[in-house]
């Protein structure tokens, strides 16, 4: 999975250049954002997400020579078994969206995921980490807290209910995403000491 910073036409071009395929929403023509459907794909080796949030998050804390690992619910508990083992500082991050007009819109899912890394993380976490992880209080009502916030019920209205379900899954995947070379790949699996 390849992050890219724009949605215009220079993304075909960068999706070119990788020989991947480019995402482009929830449009037939092109591969979905839909998790269910991805699951779905016959052959899928490499894709470019452009998205001016997460995306461009990534790229840019790359950039800076961090360690970018992608997190969400569903691998919280391995993308945190993953950073306490290698004794390196954590910032976490929850993206958020933007609103028609381009402004910043929080996102719930985002924030839930960020929580959850931080609480199964643990250790000396600053206040506002402290707040995050509070999220264990909605842990068994999460996804019905995904479904009923505003990006829920709007990927509700668009027939999508299945991939909300599936995303508020809370750690069924093992799988820990690391930026390699610009583009997210599964992270080799660290020594048990």
């Amino acid at each position: 999975m390849y992050p890219y910073r724009w949605k215009d036409a220079s993304a075909r071009t960068f999706a070119d250049s990788h020989g991947a395929q480019l995402s482009n929403g929830h449009d037939a023509a092109g591969v979905s954002l839909s998790p269910t459907a991805l699951l779905n794909q016959a052959t899928l080796d490499a894709v470019v997400l452009p998205s001016p949030n997460g995306s461009t998050c990534s790229v840019l804390a790359a950039e800076t020579g961090s360690i970018v690992i992608a997190a969400c619910l569903r691998n919280a508990p391995a993308v945190a078994e993953y950073l306490a083992a290698t004794s390196l500082p954590v910032t976490v991050l929850a993206c958020g969206e933007r609103w028609p007009d381009g402004t910043l819109r929080p996102s719930l899912e985002d924030l839930l995921g960020a929580g959850a890394v931080l609480s199964n993380l643990g250790g000396d976490l600053s206040p506002e980490a402290k707040s995050a992880a509070a999220w264990q209080d909605a842990k068994h009502t999460i996804a019905n807290a995904i479904l009923t916030c505003v990006s829920g019920r709007e990927l509700v209205e668009r027939g999508c209910r299945d991939d909300v379900v599936y995303a508020s899954d809370y750690g069924v995947s093992d799988v820990v995403p690391v930026l390699v070379e610009g583009a997210f790949r599964r992270a080799p699996q660290l020594p048990r000491h």
